[in-house]
């Protein structure tokens, strides 16, 4: 059996479509979950959003046994934590950091990564288009 991409999704991105709307766009993270069920196909993928670092920590250990790769939008955590940082590299599957904003043109503490530093990759500045590039681009690894 194929096993699916889990897409990790950080504090707020509940909030997708009304917070921020000329930052992060229109869509709400269910158009998002929508647009990568469809381009996943029978691959499948297991969708989550969590506003706890240690929520997201247990999706990254629980896409370790049951996951082919990770997609993350680490949101805020992205420059925090220490903690992501350390669980993306535990994991041992392909993980791709995935932003809708281009962090490195905005406030200048958003533009270190502790999740790129372990990631095999990174997609920002698409809005929910990011999701679709790193999800062809996780493809492409497993």
């Amino acid at each position: 059996m194929t096993k699916p991409i889990y897409i990790i999704n950080g504090p707020n991105l509940n909030l997708l479509g009304t917070r921020e709307p000329e930052i992060y766009g229109h869509e709400t993270l269910a158009d998002i979950e929508a647009m990568c069920r469809d381009a996943a196909g029978e691959r499948g993928i297991v969708f989550s959003q969590h506003n706890s670092e240690g929520a997201i920590i247990d999706q990254l250990h629980k896409a370790c046994g049951y996951g082919s790769a990770v997609l993350i939008n680490p949101a805020a955590y992205t420059h925090t934590s220490i903690a992501l940082h350390d669980a993306v590299k535990a994991i041992g599957i392909p993980v791709i950091e995935i932003h809708l904003s281009q962090p490195a043109a905005r406030e200048d503490f958003r533009a270190h990564s502790y999740v790129a530093m372990g990631a095999h990759g990174t997609v920002s500045g698409f809005g929910a288009q990011s999701y679709l590039l790193g999800l062809q681009a996780a493809l492409n690894l497993v």
